[in-house]
Parts: C-alpha cells; sequence; structure tokens
C-alpha cells in the first residue's frame, strides 16, 4: 500500500466557499507531484443545505474518495454534527471556534480550534476562515507555508494585490499557531517531484472532442453533464469550434444530426432526462447513416431524480434508444483518462460505420477532480473520417449514398458535392435515397436494406477490442464491472489481498456490439464471480445475461445516490464467499 495516502474532507453549506479550498489543495499537491482525487457530495441548492468535499492525496495513482476521514475541515455546525462521531483516532478536526461548537469525540480525535475573528480581524471577509483551515491542513501535513503562499497568490491575484496580501498574512498567522498548538498528523506529504496537472472529468471529455477534430457541439445545460458545455464555450473561439446552447434536447438532437450530415463532427451531452428527449434523433441519425457521439452523463433517477447524485441507471434507456433495430455504438469508459484516450477512437469508429455513438458516463466520473500526468495526454490523436466524400471526382452517374455492400458501408458524399447529388430522409429508402414509402413498400427492398445496415456490427466487433482479466487467473472470486466502478473495484482486490483472499477482475466497458463469446469463456474459467454496479436491479447484469446466458454467483449493487467505497466491496465479498448472502446492498452511516 501506499507510504502516504491522506484524505482531507471539508464540509459547509452551498454558499460559503467550498470549491475555494478544494481548489487550492488540489492546486498544491498536484504542485508537488501529489496524485489527489476529490468526490463532492453536494445538494441541488444555490445556498444553504450541505455539501461534503473530500480530497484524498496520495504519492501514487488513486481512483477513489477513500474509506476514511483523516482530516476534516468544519465551515459550519451542521458539519460537526453530522460527521464528528465518525471520525477515528488519529485524526484531526479544524473548525472555527467563533461559530462552531466541537461537541463530543471520539478519544484520539484532535481538535484544532482557530479564533478566526482574532486572526483575521474582526471586519474580516467571512470566507477568511477557509484560508485559515487550508494553512493549518497544510503545517499538519508538513507543506511549507511558501508553497501554499505561492497558490494563494495565484488563485487570489485576479481580484486586487490587497486580497493576496490579506490572504497571505491570515494563512502565516494560522499556520504559526497550529505550529504551536496542534500535534502533526501521522503521515507528511512527500517531498515534491515532478509536477502533474489537475483537471475535472467533463473537461476530459471536451479535451478529448476537440482533440478529436469536433468542429460542433451543442447543448442544453443538464448537471451533470453541463461540464462539457462550459469548457467548450471557453475555448471555442480559439478552437474553431460552433458551439451552440439552445432551448431544449430536442433541439439539440437535431442540430447535432444535421452539422454532422454536413460533413462536421459533432457532439452533444445531457444527463438522462435530456436523453429522453433525444431518442427520436437518435433513430433519424442510424436511418440516415450519419455519424454522431452522444454523451449521457447518468445521475439518479427516474424523471429529475436527484440531480446531483450518481448512478448507473440507464443503460436500458441507451440500450432502446429510440424505435426500430438499427446499429449504434455503445461504450461506458472508466476514467476521464480512459475517456480522453478512447473519444478520438469513438468519431472514427462512428465515421467508419456511419452510425451513431453513445458513451455512458455517470456524475462519479465526470463531476470528479483529479490529477494527471500530462505526458499521458495525445492531443493529436488519428483522425479517419471513414469513405467520406468531400469533393467532386470523375463524372459520377446515378451515385448510391446506400449502395448495397459486403461491410454495410456505403460511401458518403457531403452534401452539395456536384455529381453526388442525393435524398437523405428519415424514412426507409432504397440504395439511392428514394424513400420506399413514396412508390411501395417492397418487403425485399426493406429486409435487404436492414442486412445492409446490420452488417457494420459484424466488423464493428472486430475493431473492438474484447475485455480481459487482469489479475491472478487462479484467483478464489473475480470481481465483475463496467463503468466508473473499475477504479474502487481495483482498491478492494488491494484489501481483499491484504485480508487473504486473491480477487481479480474482468471490466466491461464496451458494450454494444458486445464481445460475447470471448466473455463467456472468460466468466466460465471463474470459480466465482460476483457483479458490481450502481443501480437497484443489476442492469448490467440482465443485459450480459441475454447477450451470453452466464449467470453470475453473487451481486454488489447501490442505488443510494452515493458512489461504493472500497471497503463496501470487501465486506460484502467477505460475507458472499462466507456463503451468509448473494446479493449486498452497501449503506453508508455517515450522512451526507
Amino acid at each position: 500500500m501506499s507510504g502516504f495516502d491522506y484524505v482531507i474532507s471539508i464540509g459547509g453549506a452551498a454558499g460559503q466557499g467550498i470549491a475555494t479550498p478544494g481548489n487550492i489543495l488540489a492546486r498544491l499537491f498536484a504542485r508537488r507531484g501529489i496524485h489527489m482525487y476529490a468526490y463532492n457530495a453536494y445538494q441541488s441548492i444555490i445556498r444553504g443545505g450541505h455539501s461534503f468535499l473530500t480530497v484524498r492525496c496520495s504519492d501514487r495513482e488513486v481512483r477513489t474518495h477513500g474509506d476514511d476521514i483523516d482530516l476534516m475541515i468544519c465551515l459550519n455546525q451542521d458539519t460537526m454534527d453530522r460527521h464528528l462521531e465518525h471520525l477515528g483516532p488519529g485524526s484531526s478536526v479544524i473548525f472555527n471556534s467563533d461559530t462552531i461548537e466541537p461537541g463530543e469525540a471520539t478519544e484520539g480525535v484532535q481538535l484544532c480550534p482557530m479564533a478566526v475573528g482574532e486572526l483575521a480581524g474582526k471586519g474580516a471577509n467571512k470566507l477568511m476562515q477557509n484560508t485559515v483551515a487550508i494553512a493549518v491542513a497544510c503545517q499538519l501535513i508538513g507543506i511549507e507555508f511558501s508553497a501554499l503562499a505561492d497558490v494563494l497568490e495565484f488563485q487570489f491575484s485576479a481580484k486586487s494585490e490587497e486580497l493576496v496580501a490579506a490572504n497571505v498574512e491570515v494563512g502565516k498567522a494560522a499556520y504559526d499557531y497550529s505550529a504551536a498548538n496542534f500535534q502533526p498528523a501521522s503521515q507528511s506529504a512527500p517531498q515534491p517531484s515532478e509536477p502533474l496537472a489537475v483537471w475535472a472529468g467533463n473537461q476530459a471529455f471536451a479535451m478529448a472532442a476537440a482533440s478529436a477534430g469536433v468542429k460542433f457541439y451543442c447543448a442544453y445545460p443538464m448537471s451533470p453533464s453541463t461540464g462539457i458545455l462550459h469548457w467548450m464555450a471557453e475555448n471555442a473561439r480559439e478552437l474553431g469550434i460552433m458551439v451552440r446552447q439552445v432551448e431544449d434536447e430536442i433541439s439539440v438532437i437535431c442540430m447535432t444530426v444535421g452539422a454532422a450530415h454536413a460533413g462536421c463532427r459533432s457532439m452533444c451531452a445531457t444527463s438522462g432526462g435530456g436523453f429522453a428527449l433525444m431518442t427520436e434523433g437518435v433513430g433519424e441519425a442510424g436511418m440516415m447513416e450519419v455519424p454522431i457521439v452522444i454523451v449521457n452523463v447518468q445521475r439518479a433517477g427516474p424523471s429529475t431524480g436527484v440531480p446531483t447524485k450518481t448512478e448507473q441507471g440507464d443503460l436500458w434507456q441507451v440500450l432502446g434508444a429510440s424505435q426500430g433495430d438499427f446499429p449504434k455504438l455503445i461504450l461506458a469508459p472508466s476514467s476521464p483518462l480512459d475517456a480522453f484516450q478512447t473519444i478520438p477512437e469513438v468519431f472514427n469508429l462512428a465515421d467508419k460505420y456511419q452510425l451513431p455513438a453513445i458513451i455512458l458516463s455517470d456524475l462519479l466520473i465526470s463531476d470528479e477532480t483529479s490529477t494527471i500526468n500530462p505526458e499521458l495526454l495525445n492531443m493529436h490523436p488519428v483522425i479517419d473520417r471513414g469513405e467520406l466524400i468531400t469533393e467532386a471526382g470523375e463524372e459520377v452517374d446515378n451515385y448510391e449514398r446506400y449502395k448495397f455492400t459486403d461491410s454495410g458501408i456505403s460511401p458518403r458524399a457531403l452534401p452539395g458535392i456536384p455529381g453526388y447529388e442525393h435524398v437523405v430522409a428519415s424514412d426507409e429508402h432504397m440504395p439511392n435515397g428514394v424513400l420506399i414509402s413514396d412508390e411501395y413498400t417492397h418487403p425485399h427492398k426493406r429486409r435487404a436494406m436492414m442486412e445492409k445496415r446490420q452488417r457494420k456490427m459484424g466488423g464493428l466487433l472486430e475493431d473492438l477490442p474484447p475485455p480481459v482479466i487482469v489479475g491472478d487467473s487462479n484467483a478464489e472470486v473475480t470481481l465483475v464491472g463496467w463503468g466508473s466502478t473499475a477504479g474502487v473495484i481495483q482498491e478492494a482486490i488491494e484489501q481483499l489481498a491484504t485480508a487473504g483472499i486473491v480477487a481479480n477482475h474482468l471490466h466491461f466497458k464496451w458494450i454494444v456490439p458486445f464481445h460475447a463469446d470471448e466473455a463467456v469463456e472468460l466468466l466460465s474459467s471463474c470459480k466465482r464471480t460476483i457483479l458490481i454496479e450502481n443501480n437497484y436491479s443489476g442492469l448490467f447484469h440482465r443485459y450480459m445475461r441475454g447477450e451470453t446466458g452466464f449467470t453470475v454467483d453473487g451481486h454488489i449493487r447501490k442505488y443510494d445516490g452515493e458512489p461504493f467505497k472500497p471497503h463496501h466491496i470487501v465486506a460484502a465479498v467477505q460475507k458472499q464467499l462466507e456463503g451468509e448472502v448473494t446479493l449486498s446492498v452497501p449503506y453508508e452511516e455517515i450522512i451526507v
């Protein structure tokens, strides 16, 4: 396990500036080459309520926010009341003693009261308590004040030099007070090494799309997908991308299909409620064989559900997107980096096979903030537009947009090219695009065109890498997952090893088309299989069983809006191996 692995949680109400100390910590750690992963449990309100930001820092890459809290920063009484009893020995609590009463703490928990009014002056900005808390946190884990001062200058210099000076002064006073009065943490931050970058999950999706050559992005703001729109809008002019925020998701999908038909690489993003409105447009892209990419950032449903909580609940929604039976590509990346590295490939596949591609993310991935090694980011991936005709060639007679081919792929000419005029519409058609319903619905023509489109799926499946089992081939149990559960499953496997249980990991990213034969071979080789997913009814298991006929031995499911923690999976696996249960539903007692 890691030599340095430390979890800092910051709690308060919306409007208390929780994001600022989180950003300062993220930048501090990244500059020192310390890996960081942050998860924010927040409510769908602008002011008030309870938010709880957890920042985990480590000397190795981490993909979860961990199991325990080492240091808690309380910005209000509510946070103290909710969480103090759950802190264990060796942890510390920083709070403003002017406004917060600590309550009863477990033996071994260090209380760090800070008289913010005295340190900052009676007329100081209320948000100064955030700077005080961060300064104390840095002192406890052994980060020198000069490093914090540099980040404070970066954070506040855009506002005013006076604000920078005030924060540095208050921070130094708090740092010195902490050194004189509190015991340092049991772990010390490692010495600085190669710096890392910081990004949010949605930024990774947007950056990947830009690197893949997207020139049109359209969206209606719907959390938790809105961060993609923010990044696109902020960088659109510099990157030559047309970005449109329109009135609803019906308009979004129609504009995306139209831009793609005209030749632009086009993408849109939404959450489940918005995707529900897009589904007829998805079918239109399928019938017209227009390549588009849609990102569905899942949140708890149904309807508007719980807008700021995570869930893997939209799988069957995207499986059945739009009426009819037509080819589509569906995948679920496991992390922002996985998404960044995969999205250019998704655009290439959508162009090659001329079909809609749907990327399933969720709040856990898209709303996370984490460090990344910039050397892993290729901003100039290979761009392959497939059989795309972009200019007039020799004289063409009777161009067939939907020509019958062995692969099912027909050369696609952009509209307006001389000699390649053709009809494109949402009705079934003949190879030249003329609508079948305009003459007579000949069954053999309908059958031939359906088979032509579906032939694409065989080639597409061959282009996708099959799943593999990671870990000991002789493991006692195989943990099966899809999408965002990859990181927590991997850490749970490490903890199980410490407990003497050997586990390995079978993870699925490519969902449609599905490597059914390979999946059956892998699953059948396992001694025991347990499938882990963030939904109630086991949506992926139902899909996998339908494709393979294979039924796993056990299930671990969570559907309360919060993500899995490693200990949830460890405890559930242990109980299932003991024969106590076959379905585990972990519950977190900490009220967030």
